[in-house]
């Protein structure tokens, strides 16, 4: 049995901790469901034993368990009390022995700030929210931050991104441990839209586009449901209510971008989708509009500087 800690202190995400915590506690139910012993053995440890999170909720932990006891995973999750935790010496040290007696160390969301200034993290390369990685990588120039993955390994350390992107980092760790049927088992059981490989980009690329102006996300929402149908500009901007000349107008002043380049970009990371899922690049490339394998290969390599064998080998 593998036993996971997983820290708590004053004002911690709710989710960095729960979200972890219950992809664990799931895949121990399918194993007992199965008629046989549960894989983990999940604490939420703490300095006290009754931790309030950020969200009000309070936490009943363990206390901190000593230095040299056995321990398969470390897992520190982040919150607005971070900062007050980097400044708390005696739960660093315990950070640190801890770190050395786990067969792996990982943080969700700003639990990479504890892991930095505990030294856990310098000459590796990490990830953190990215709302805060200006932030991080002024603190921390030792640390190889890398803002756009969901999480990276770098040897036995782990750091995830943003809040749920510790669901992600769990599940990873499921299938490295019970394999990939038992880590799709579980994110189906939680209604995981997607198992996401570390690599993809923490927030998608429709999302970004809906930081402009809302008249145009009911039109983002029917792009998504027809790429491999016509969206020409005089289409889109027939949808749009604008003639081709105010809809390319608007819309550049509204997102950043030209409308082809939007339209690129959704696809692209359709076709990602479909390739993590194991889709033949052929089927991805029409069902995704870009007419043939090649169009599409050239986004890949204009937009993610890979072709689209290679992403889908990796991932």
């Amino acid at each position: 049995m593998r036993r996971i800690e997983i820290l708590a202190y004053p004002d911690v995400q709710l989710l960095d901790v729960s979200g972890p915590l219950q992809v664990f506690a799931s895949a121990n139910d399918f194993k007992i469901q199965a008629g046989e012993p549960a894989a983990y053995e999940v604490m939420v440890v703490a300095a006290s034993p009754r931790i309030r999170t950020s969200a009000g909720l309070v936490l009943e932990a363990t206390l901190l368990p000593p230095h040299g006891s056995g321990i398969d995973t470390l897992i520190v999750p982040g919150g607005w009390g971070v900062s007050a935790a980097c400044e708390d010496r005696e739960l660093l040290q315990w950070v640190i022995g801890r770190s050395r007696d786990a067969t792996r160390t990982a943080s969700v969301c700003s639990g990479a700030f504890l892991l930095a200034t505990a030294g856990l993290l310098d000459g590796r390369r990490a990830v953190t929210h990215w709302g805060r990685c200006a932030e991080f990588a002024r603190r921390f120039p030792a640390v190889r931050l890398e803002p756009d993955p969901i999480f990276i390994r770098d040897g036995n350390v782990w750091t995830s991104a943003g809040v749920t992107a510790g669901i992600d980092l769990a599940l990873s760790f499921v299938e490295a441990d019970l394999g990939r049927r038992m880590a799709l088992a579980v994110a189906r059981q939680l209604v995981v839209f997607l198992k996401r490989p570390g690599g993809q980009a923490q927030f998608s690329q429709t999302l970004k586009l809906q930081e402009g102006d809302e008249r145009f996300d009911r039109l983002h929402g029917w792009i998504l449901d027809n790429l491999d149908g016509d969206l020409s500009l005089p289409n889109l901007a027939d949808r749009a209510n604008m003639s081709p000349r105010s809809f390319s107008r608007h819309y550049r002043e509204a997102t950043g971008r030209t409308p082809a380049r939007a339209i690129e970009e959704i696809r692209i990371e359709a076709a990602r989708r479909m390739l993590e899922r194991g889709q033949a690049i052929s089927q991805t490339a029409r069902r995704c509009g870009f007419g043939s394998e090649e169009t599409m290969r050239r986004g890949f390599l204009r937009v993610l500087g890979t072709n689209p064998r290679d992403y889908r080998e990796r991932f």
